[in-house]
């Protein structure tokens, strides 16, 4: 018998806000969110998403929607998803989900995505000392291919995958994550915006107070930003709580290692096609502990076949040694920061803006690697950027590269000015 077609349990309409859809939605990890939907095991369910903004960015001439983008309400999840064996007995604590990638895209009608660098002061990103003005690159969708207007003589497949995807904590993890994470809140987010889950009731002010940003990856997955987590890919997901409650979002068309400019995917809406398997009591059984808890795990990803070819590779290398020349014994964030930097510096001697090469190595196929990690004092990390993806020969040639006045391609991507005054949202992992 032919498969059947996904069955669409959580429906997006994209004419319509985030707290105007069918189901709720939610931007926050707590166990007491109610599902949405319910599965079972083997079963082919369709789950669409808004992007992560909720439709805030648009596809148009000005990045003034990326440099006021309100932060606190990120990321729109689609879920949570009760899942449930053939007898309809819920995942339990202690199991282990298997979460089959089967099929994805973006939503049928909305083929676009967009890349961006926040604001300084309204989020920032790896290079927001470099980089502090609010920019954004519209990317459009060909197929597997994507171009922007804004980055004129790329072109690129994509990688599509969620950028989110995991499981609810439960109280005792939720507490663990607050309270080791407030330890390193900066400034801390004075909002408590938790989506449309019946504002101003006892019950929305609980899980507000309570529940976590989904900002960073953790325990349960998460946001974890996996960009070869696409078709056939599986993801083994810790249960905390009955049923699971799994929620995804934030979907990628095509992704850098590292995400390195915060809003540095191709953002979009779109689908996810899944089936899941639940194996009892698979989280003893397959994953350790890494710290004082069982609870202390993290998840397990299998990546699929699906990926684009490449063969020809420009790496740039960077070491932790700082702008200053400040030694760092073995940071590797400071020495990936180097190599992400030299890779600007090199490109942008072929006529791009370094504002353009700094979207583009956030969101086109590149890779990062921690290179050597033992060989004290410097941590050495890598960049490698795929030739292919450029309408001209970027590799160091015996001919000289233009010296003087040259032509930046045109038109640069959309900027705005920096003025340091917006409200500073320096932490947006914090839990408030």
């Amino acid at each position: 018998m032919a498969p059947t077609t996904p069955t669409v349990v959580v429906p997006i309409d994209l004419k319509k806000k985030p707290n105007e859809q069918k189901l709720t939605l939610h931007n926050r990890w707590h166990p007491e969110i109610p599902p949405v939907a319910e599965v079972k095991v083997g079963e082919l369910f369709r789950v669409e998403m808004v992007d992560f903004t909720g439709g805030a960015i648009k596809d148009n001439d000005s990045a003034i929607d990326v440099k006021t983008s309100d932060l606190s309400t990120v990321h729109y999840l689609s879920g949570p998803i009760k899942v449930v064996d053939e007898q309809g007995i819920p995942a339990k604590p202690g199991d282990l989900l298997a979460v089959e990638i089967c099929n994805l895209g973006p939503l049928p009608g909305d083929e676009w995505g967009y890349t961006a660098t926040f604001d300084r002061e309204n989020g920032g990103g790896f290079l927001t000392d470099h980089f502090p003005c609010a920019t954004k690159a519209i990317w459009y969708f060909e197929g597997i291919y994507a171009y922007s207007p804004h980055i004129p003589g790329v072109r690129f497949p994509g990688l599509t995958h969620p950028g989110i995807i995991g499981t609810a904590p439960s109280m005792e993890l939720l507490k663990i994550w607050n309270e080791r994470e407030s330890e390193l809140e900066e400034t801390g987010l004075q909002s408590l915006k938790l989506c449309e889950i019946q504002e101003g009731t006892p019950e929305w002010k609980k899980i507000a107070m309570e529940a976590a940003r989904t900002i960073p990856g953790r325990e349960n997955g998460g946001n974890c930003d996996i960009k070869n987590l696409s078709r056939g890919s599986k993801i083994y997901l810790p249960v905390f709580v009955d049923g699971a409650n799994l929620s995804t979002g934030d979907m990628h068309f095509s992704q850098g290692d590292g995400e390195v400019t915060f809003c540095g995917a191709i953002e979009m809406s779109g689908f996810l096609d899944l089936k899941c398997k639940i194996i009892r009591g698979g989280m003893k059984e397959y994953l350790t502990p890494m710290g004082p808890t069982p609870l202390h795990v993290n998840p397990i990803f299998e990546i699929g076949p699906v990926e684009p070819r490449f063969s020809e590779w420009l790496v740039f290398e960077g070491i932790s040694v700082d702008e200053s020349g400040r030694q760092h014994y073995l940071d590797a964030t400071v020495a990936y920061k180097r190599a992400v930097l030299n890779a600007i510096d090199y490109l942008s001697k072929f006529g791009y803006s370094k504002e353009q090469v700094y979207l583009l190595l956030s969101c086109c196929p590149c890779e990062g690697r921690i290179s050597g990690i033992v060989d004290s004092p410097n941590a050495v990390a890598t960049l490698a950027v795929p030739t292919a993806i450029f309408d001209q020969d970027i590799r160091p040639k015996t001919s000289k590269v233009p010296v003087g006045p040259r032509l930046v391609r045109k038109p640069d991507v959309l900027k705005c000015s920096y003025e340091g005054n917006l409200p500073t949202t320096e932490n947006p992992g914090a839990r408030i």
